[in-house]
């Protein structure tokens, strides 16, 4: 196996502050706003005032000495010089993404992340209600796994090496609480779950190219990388629950990321946090007894008390940690959104937060992380993006059609797509970044047209708009199956396979902005034709990918009449995926088709010329999925 390539960046020098009597802040790094000519002349006309400002101070210098203070810095002050000014194009148009006018930016070096935070902070703001806080501790079982009277200190190691020779040495200890005494041995030596057989690729394809981005080449690898060299700590009460998340409930996330790269969403992402952060841990644990409710058809209080135990555990965890580590928290975060969409059925009846809360204190670390930049391309460097975003954006721009919304990054999402910035989503979950920067677009479209904002004859021109940048996006050779002969996956195909079906469920959805649009209309049918003949071309089955297209086969669905083909090909591929097609979002999903067919063929008996909008059922039903 080749080695993966090391690219070995030049040293930098530290941030100094400058002694002059300007007080500007000075860095040894080109700041981004420098690369663009208006940005860097208002810059320039800013640190002229600034200039102006201090030689004013200067002439009130006293005889003795002393000087009369200069008035504190107002909202004109520049941010760190090593960041761009914030622009309009650079945040969303919705309150929650604009930059405050009290001064304080988020691009601002000088933060200080370490502090408590303020009563306001957007993140502790969303659990604050704390509606998972019941008395556990009165249970004698839960007092039984609360117990831990032992303290285990693990200690990670990882060299880097250039051209087989080691330069870099880094190690780190983290402590974990355990209710037994610490095992002398790795567990994973003896237990099955964790053999190298684990991580490889266990679907009945193999698997012939690999993925256009690389997440970790541009990085130190990731600590506890290896499967054997990871030890998960955990409560003895709960190891049957990890145990049964690694068996079963991962092999369910990121289909298309594990054919692209075969067990790093595994040993590269999952693991490693499972191992150092305990927010993600109680997270998965808490994914875990929900998959085994669902799937074992189980009804006892001990499951239900499993599933409360760890989410309480996990919200307290993440409020515990926000001011120490903003990348583990945001870890745990996306996790409590993204893995429900592949567990559980389509109801419960214990309480949870909802997945936009977590979003938006999502949305904020990604604001104080700046991960909405971190793909941007600097100094002729190729841009790489970074995993949490690419996760992030996919929830971000799905979700904003969940809700009805614009999604909270659509502004960072606009500029990528001018730019030609990659996303990495292709990778992650299939489809292009370009056809998902569109269904961004439309999602905008759509909330303007259900704020009123626009009257039916802009909506009509700004689809026709869409729809020509659609038409860019189109692939310029025909689609190829995406097995070969041999019954290998080709992942570029199934790359292409998958954005085209995407592709043409964002003609669905933008079609159905116009005014008066419905599934009886000719050009709707023959989208919804064309989107069932694109499947035909995407493996179906338990080993399939049907799982990873829930939104197109929602907004695709939705606009199909009684006797469509469309139907007839679902319900194939619901029968070949068995008793998997009951849970997470691809089950949801099934049940609200079912139910937006029912009303909607009810409406069009009674004469009605008009199709049921599966938003409107779900608000009905009271669901608040996030289908992806």
């Amino acid at each position: 196996m080749a080695k993966p390539a090391v690219t070995v960046a030049p040293k930098q020098s530290p941030l100094k502050e400058n002694k002059s009597k300007d007080s500007l802040q000075c860095e040894y790094k080109r700041p981004l706003w420098w690369s663009n000519a208006e940005q860097r002349k208002q810059m320039k006309e800013t640190i002229k005032t600034i200039i102006k400002r201090t030689k004013t101070t200067e002439k009130a210098v006293k005889p003795t000495g002393s000087v009369n203070h200069a008035q504190p810095m107002g909202a004109d002050t520049p941010p760190g010089l090593s960041h761009s000014l914030p622009t309009s194009a650079t945040y969303s148009a919705t309150p929650q993404t604009r930059l405050p006018s009290d001064g304080g930016s988020p691009y601002s070096h000088y933060h200080d992340f370490n502090q408590p935070p303020p009563s306001h902070d957007p993140f502790n703001a969303y659990y604050e209600p704390h509606v998972l806080s019941p008395p556990y501790d009165t249970n004698p079982y839960y007092t039984q796994c609360a117990q831990t009277p032992y303290e285990v200190d693990i200690k990670t190691e990882r060299q880097m090496y250039v051209d087989d020779i080691p330069t870099r040495k880094d190690s780190s200890t983290s402590t974990f609480s355990t209710f037994h005494p610490p095992p002398g041995v790795n567990p994973f030596s003896s237990e099955d779950w964790a053999q190298d057989g684990m991580f490889e690729n266990t679907g009945v394809f193999g698997v012939e190219q690999g993925p256009e981005y690389d997440f970790y080449a541009h990085a130190p690898p990731p600590p506890l990388a290896s499967s054997h060299s990871v030890h998960i700590e955990v409560d003895d009460c709960d190891r049957p629950l990890l145990d049964h998340f690694i068996d079963n409930v991962l092999r369910l996330t990121l289909p298309i990321y594990e054919v692209n790269v075969p067990g790093s969403a595994r040993s590269s992402v999952v693991l490693p946090a499972l191992a150092t952060n305990k927010c993600y841990l109680h997270c998965c644990l808490s994914m875990a007894a929900i998959h085994l409710k669902s799937t074992q058809r189980r009804q006892d209080e001990q499951i239900d008390g499993d599933i409360m135990r760890h989410r309480v555990e996990c919200v307290q965890a993440l409020c515990a940690a926000i001011n120490d580590d903003h990348h583990q928290v945001l870890d745990a975060t996306l996790g409590m959104i993204f893995f429900p969409c592949s567990v559980g059925g389509a109801e419960s009846d214990l309480p949870d937060i909802p997945w936009h809360s977590h979003f938006e204190a999502a949305s904020s670390l990604v604001r104080k992380l700046q991960l909405q930049h971190t793909s941007d391309q600097h100094g002729g460097e190729k841009p790489h993006p970074s995993f949490n975003m690419s996760l992030a954006t996919w929830i971000d721009i799905i979700g904003a059609t969940m809700l009805g919304r614009s999604p909270l990054f659509a502004d960072a999402y606009r500029v990528k797509n001018e730019r030609g910035t990659p996303s990495g989503l292709s990778d992650v979950m299939g489809c292009d970044d370009r056809v998902m920067y569109m269904i961004s677009e439309i999602a905008c479209l759509d909330a303007l047209k259900a704020s009123q904002a626009i009257d039916g004859y802009q909506v009509c021109e700004l689809v026709r708009s869409l729809g020509e940048h659609l038409d860019a996006t189109e692939p310029r050779s025909p689609l190829e199956h995406a097995v070969s002969p041999t019954g290998a996956i080709r992942p570029k195909h199934l790359a292409t396979n998958v954005t085209s079906v995407f592709r043409l469920a964002a003609r669905i959805y933008l079609c159905g902005l116009v005014p008066d649009a419905n599934r009886q209309q000719d050009h709707m049918k023959t989208l919804v034709e064309r989107l069932t003949t694109v499947l035909e071309y995407i493996p179906a089955g338990p080993e399939g990918f049907d799982r990873s297209l829930v939104w197109p086969l929602l907004i695709g669905g939705s606009m199909s009449t009684p006797n469509s083909r469309f139907r007839m090909v679902l319900d194939e591929r619901i029968a070949r995926l068995g008793e998997h097609s009951e849970f997470g979002s691809f089950g949801r999903t099934i049940r609200l088709l079912r139910e937006v067919w029912r009303q909607s063929d009810e409406v069009e008996r009674a004469g009605e010329e008009r199709s049921v909008h599966w938003r409107d059922v779900m608000r009905q039903k009271g669901w608040d999925f996030l289908l992806i």
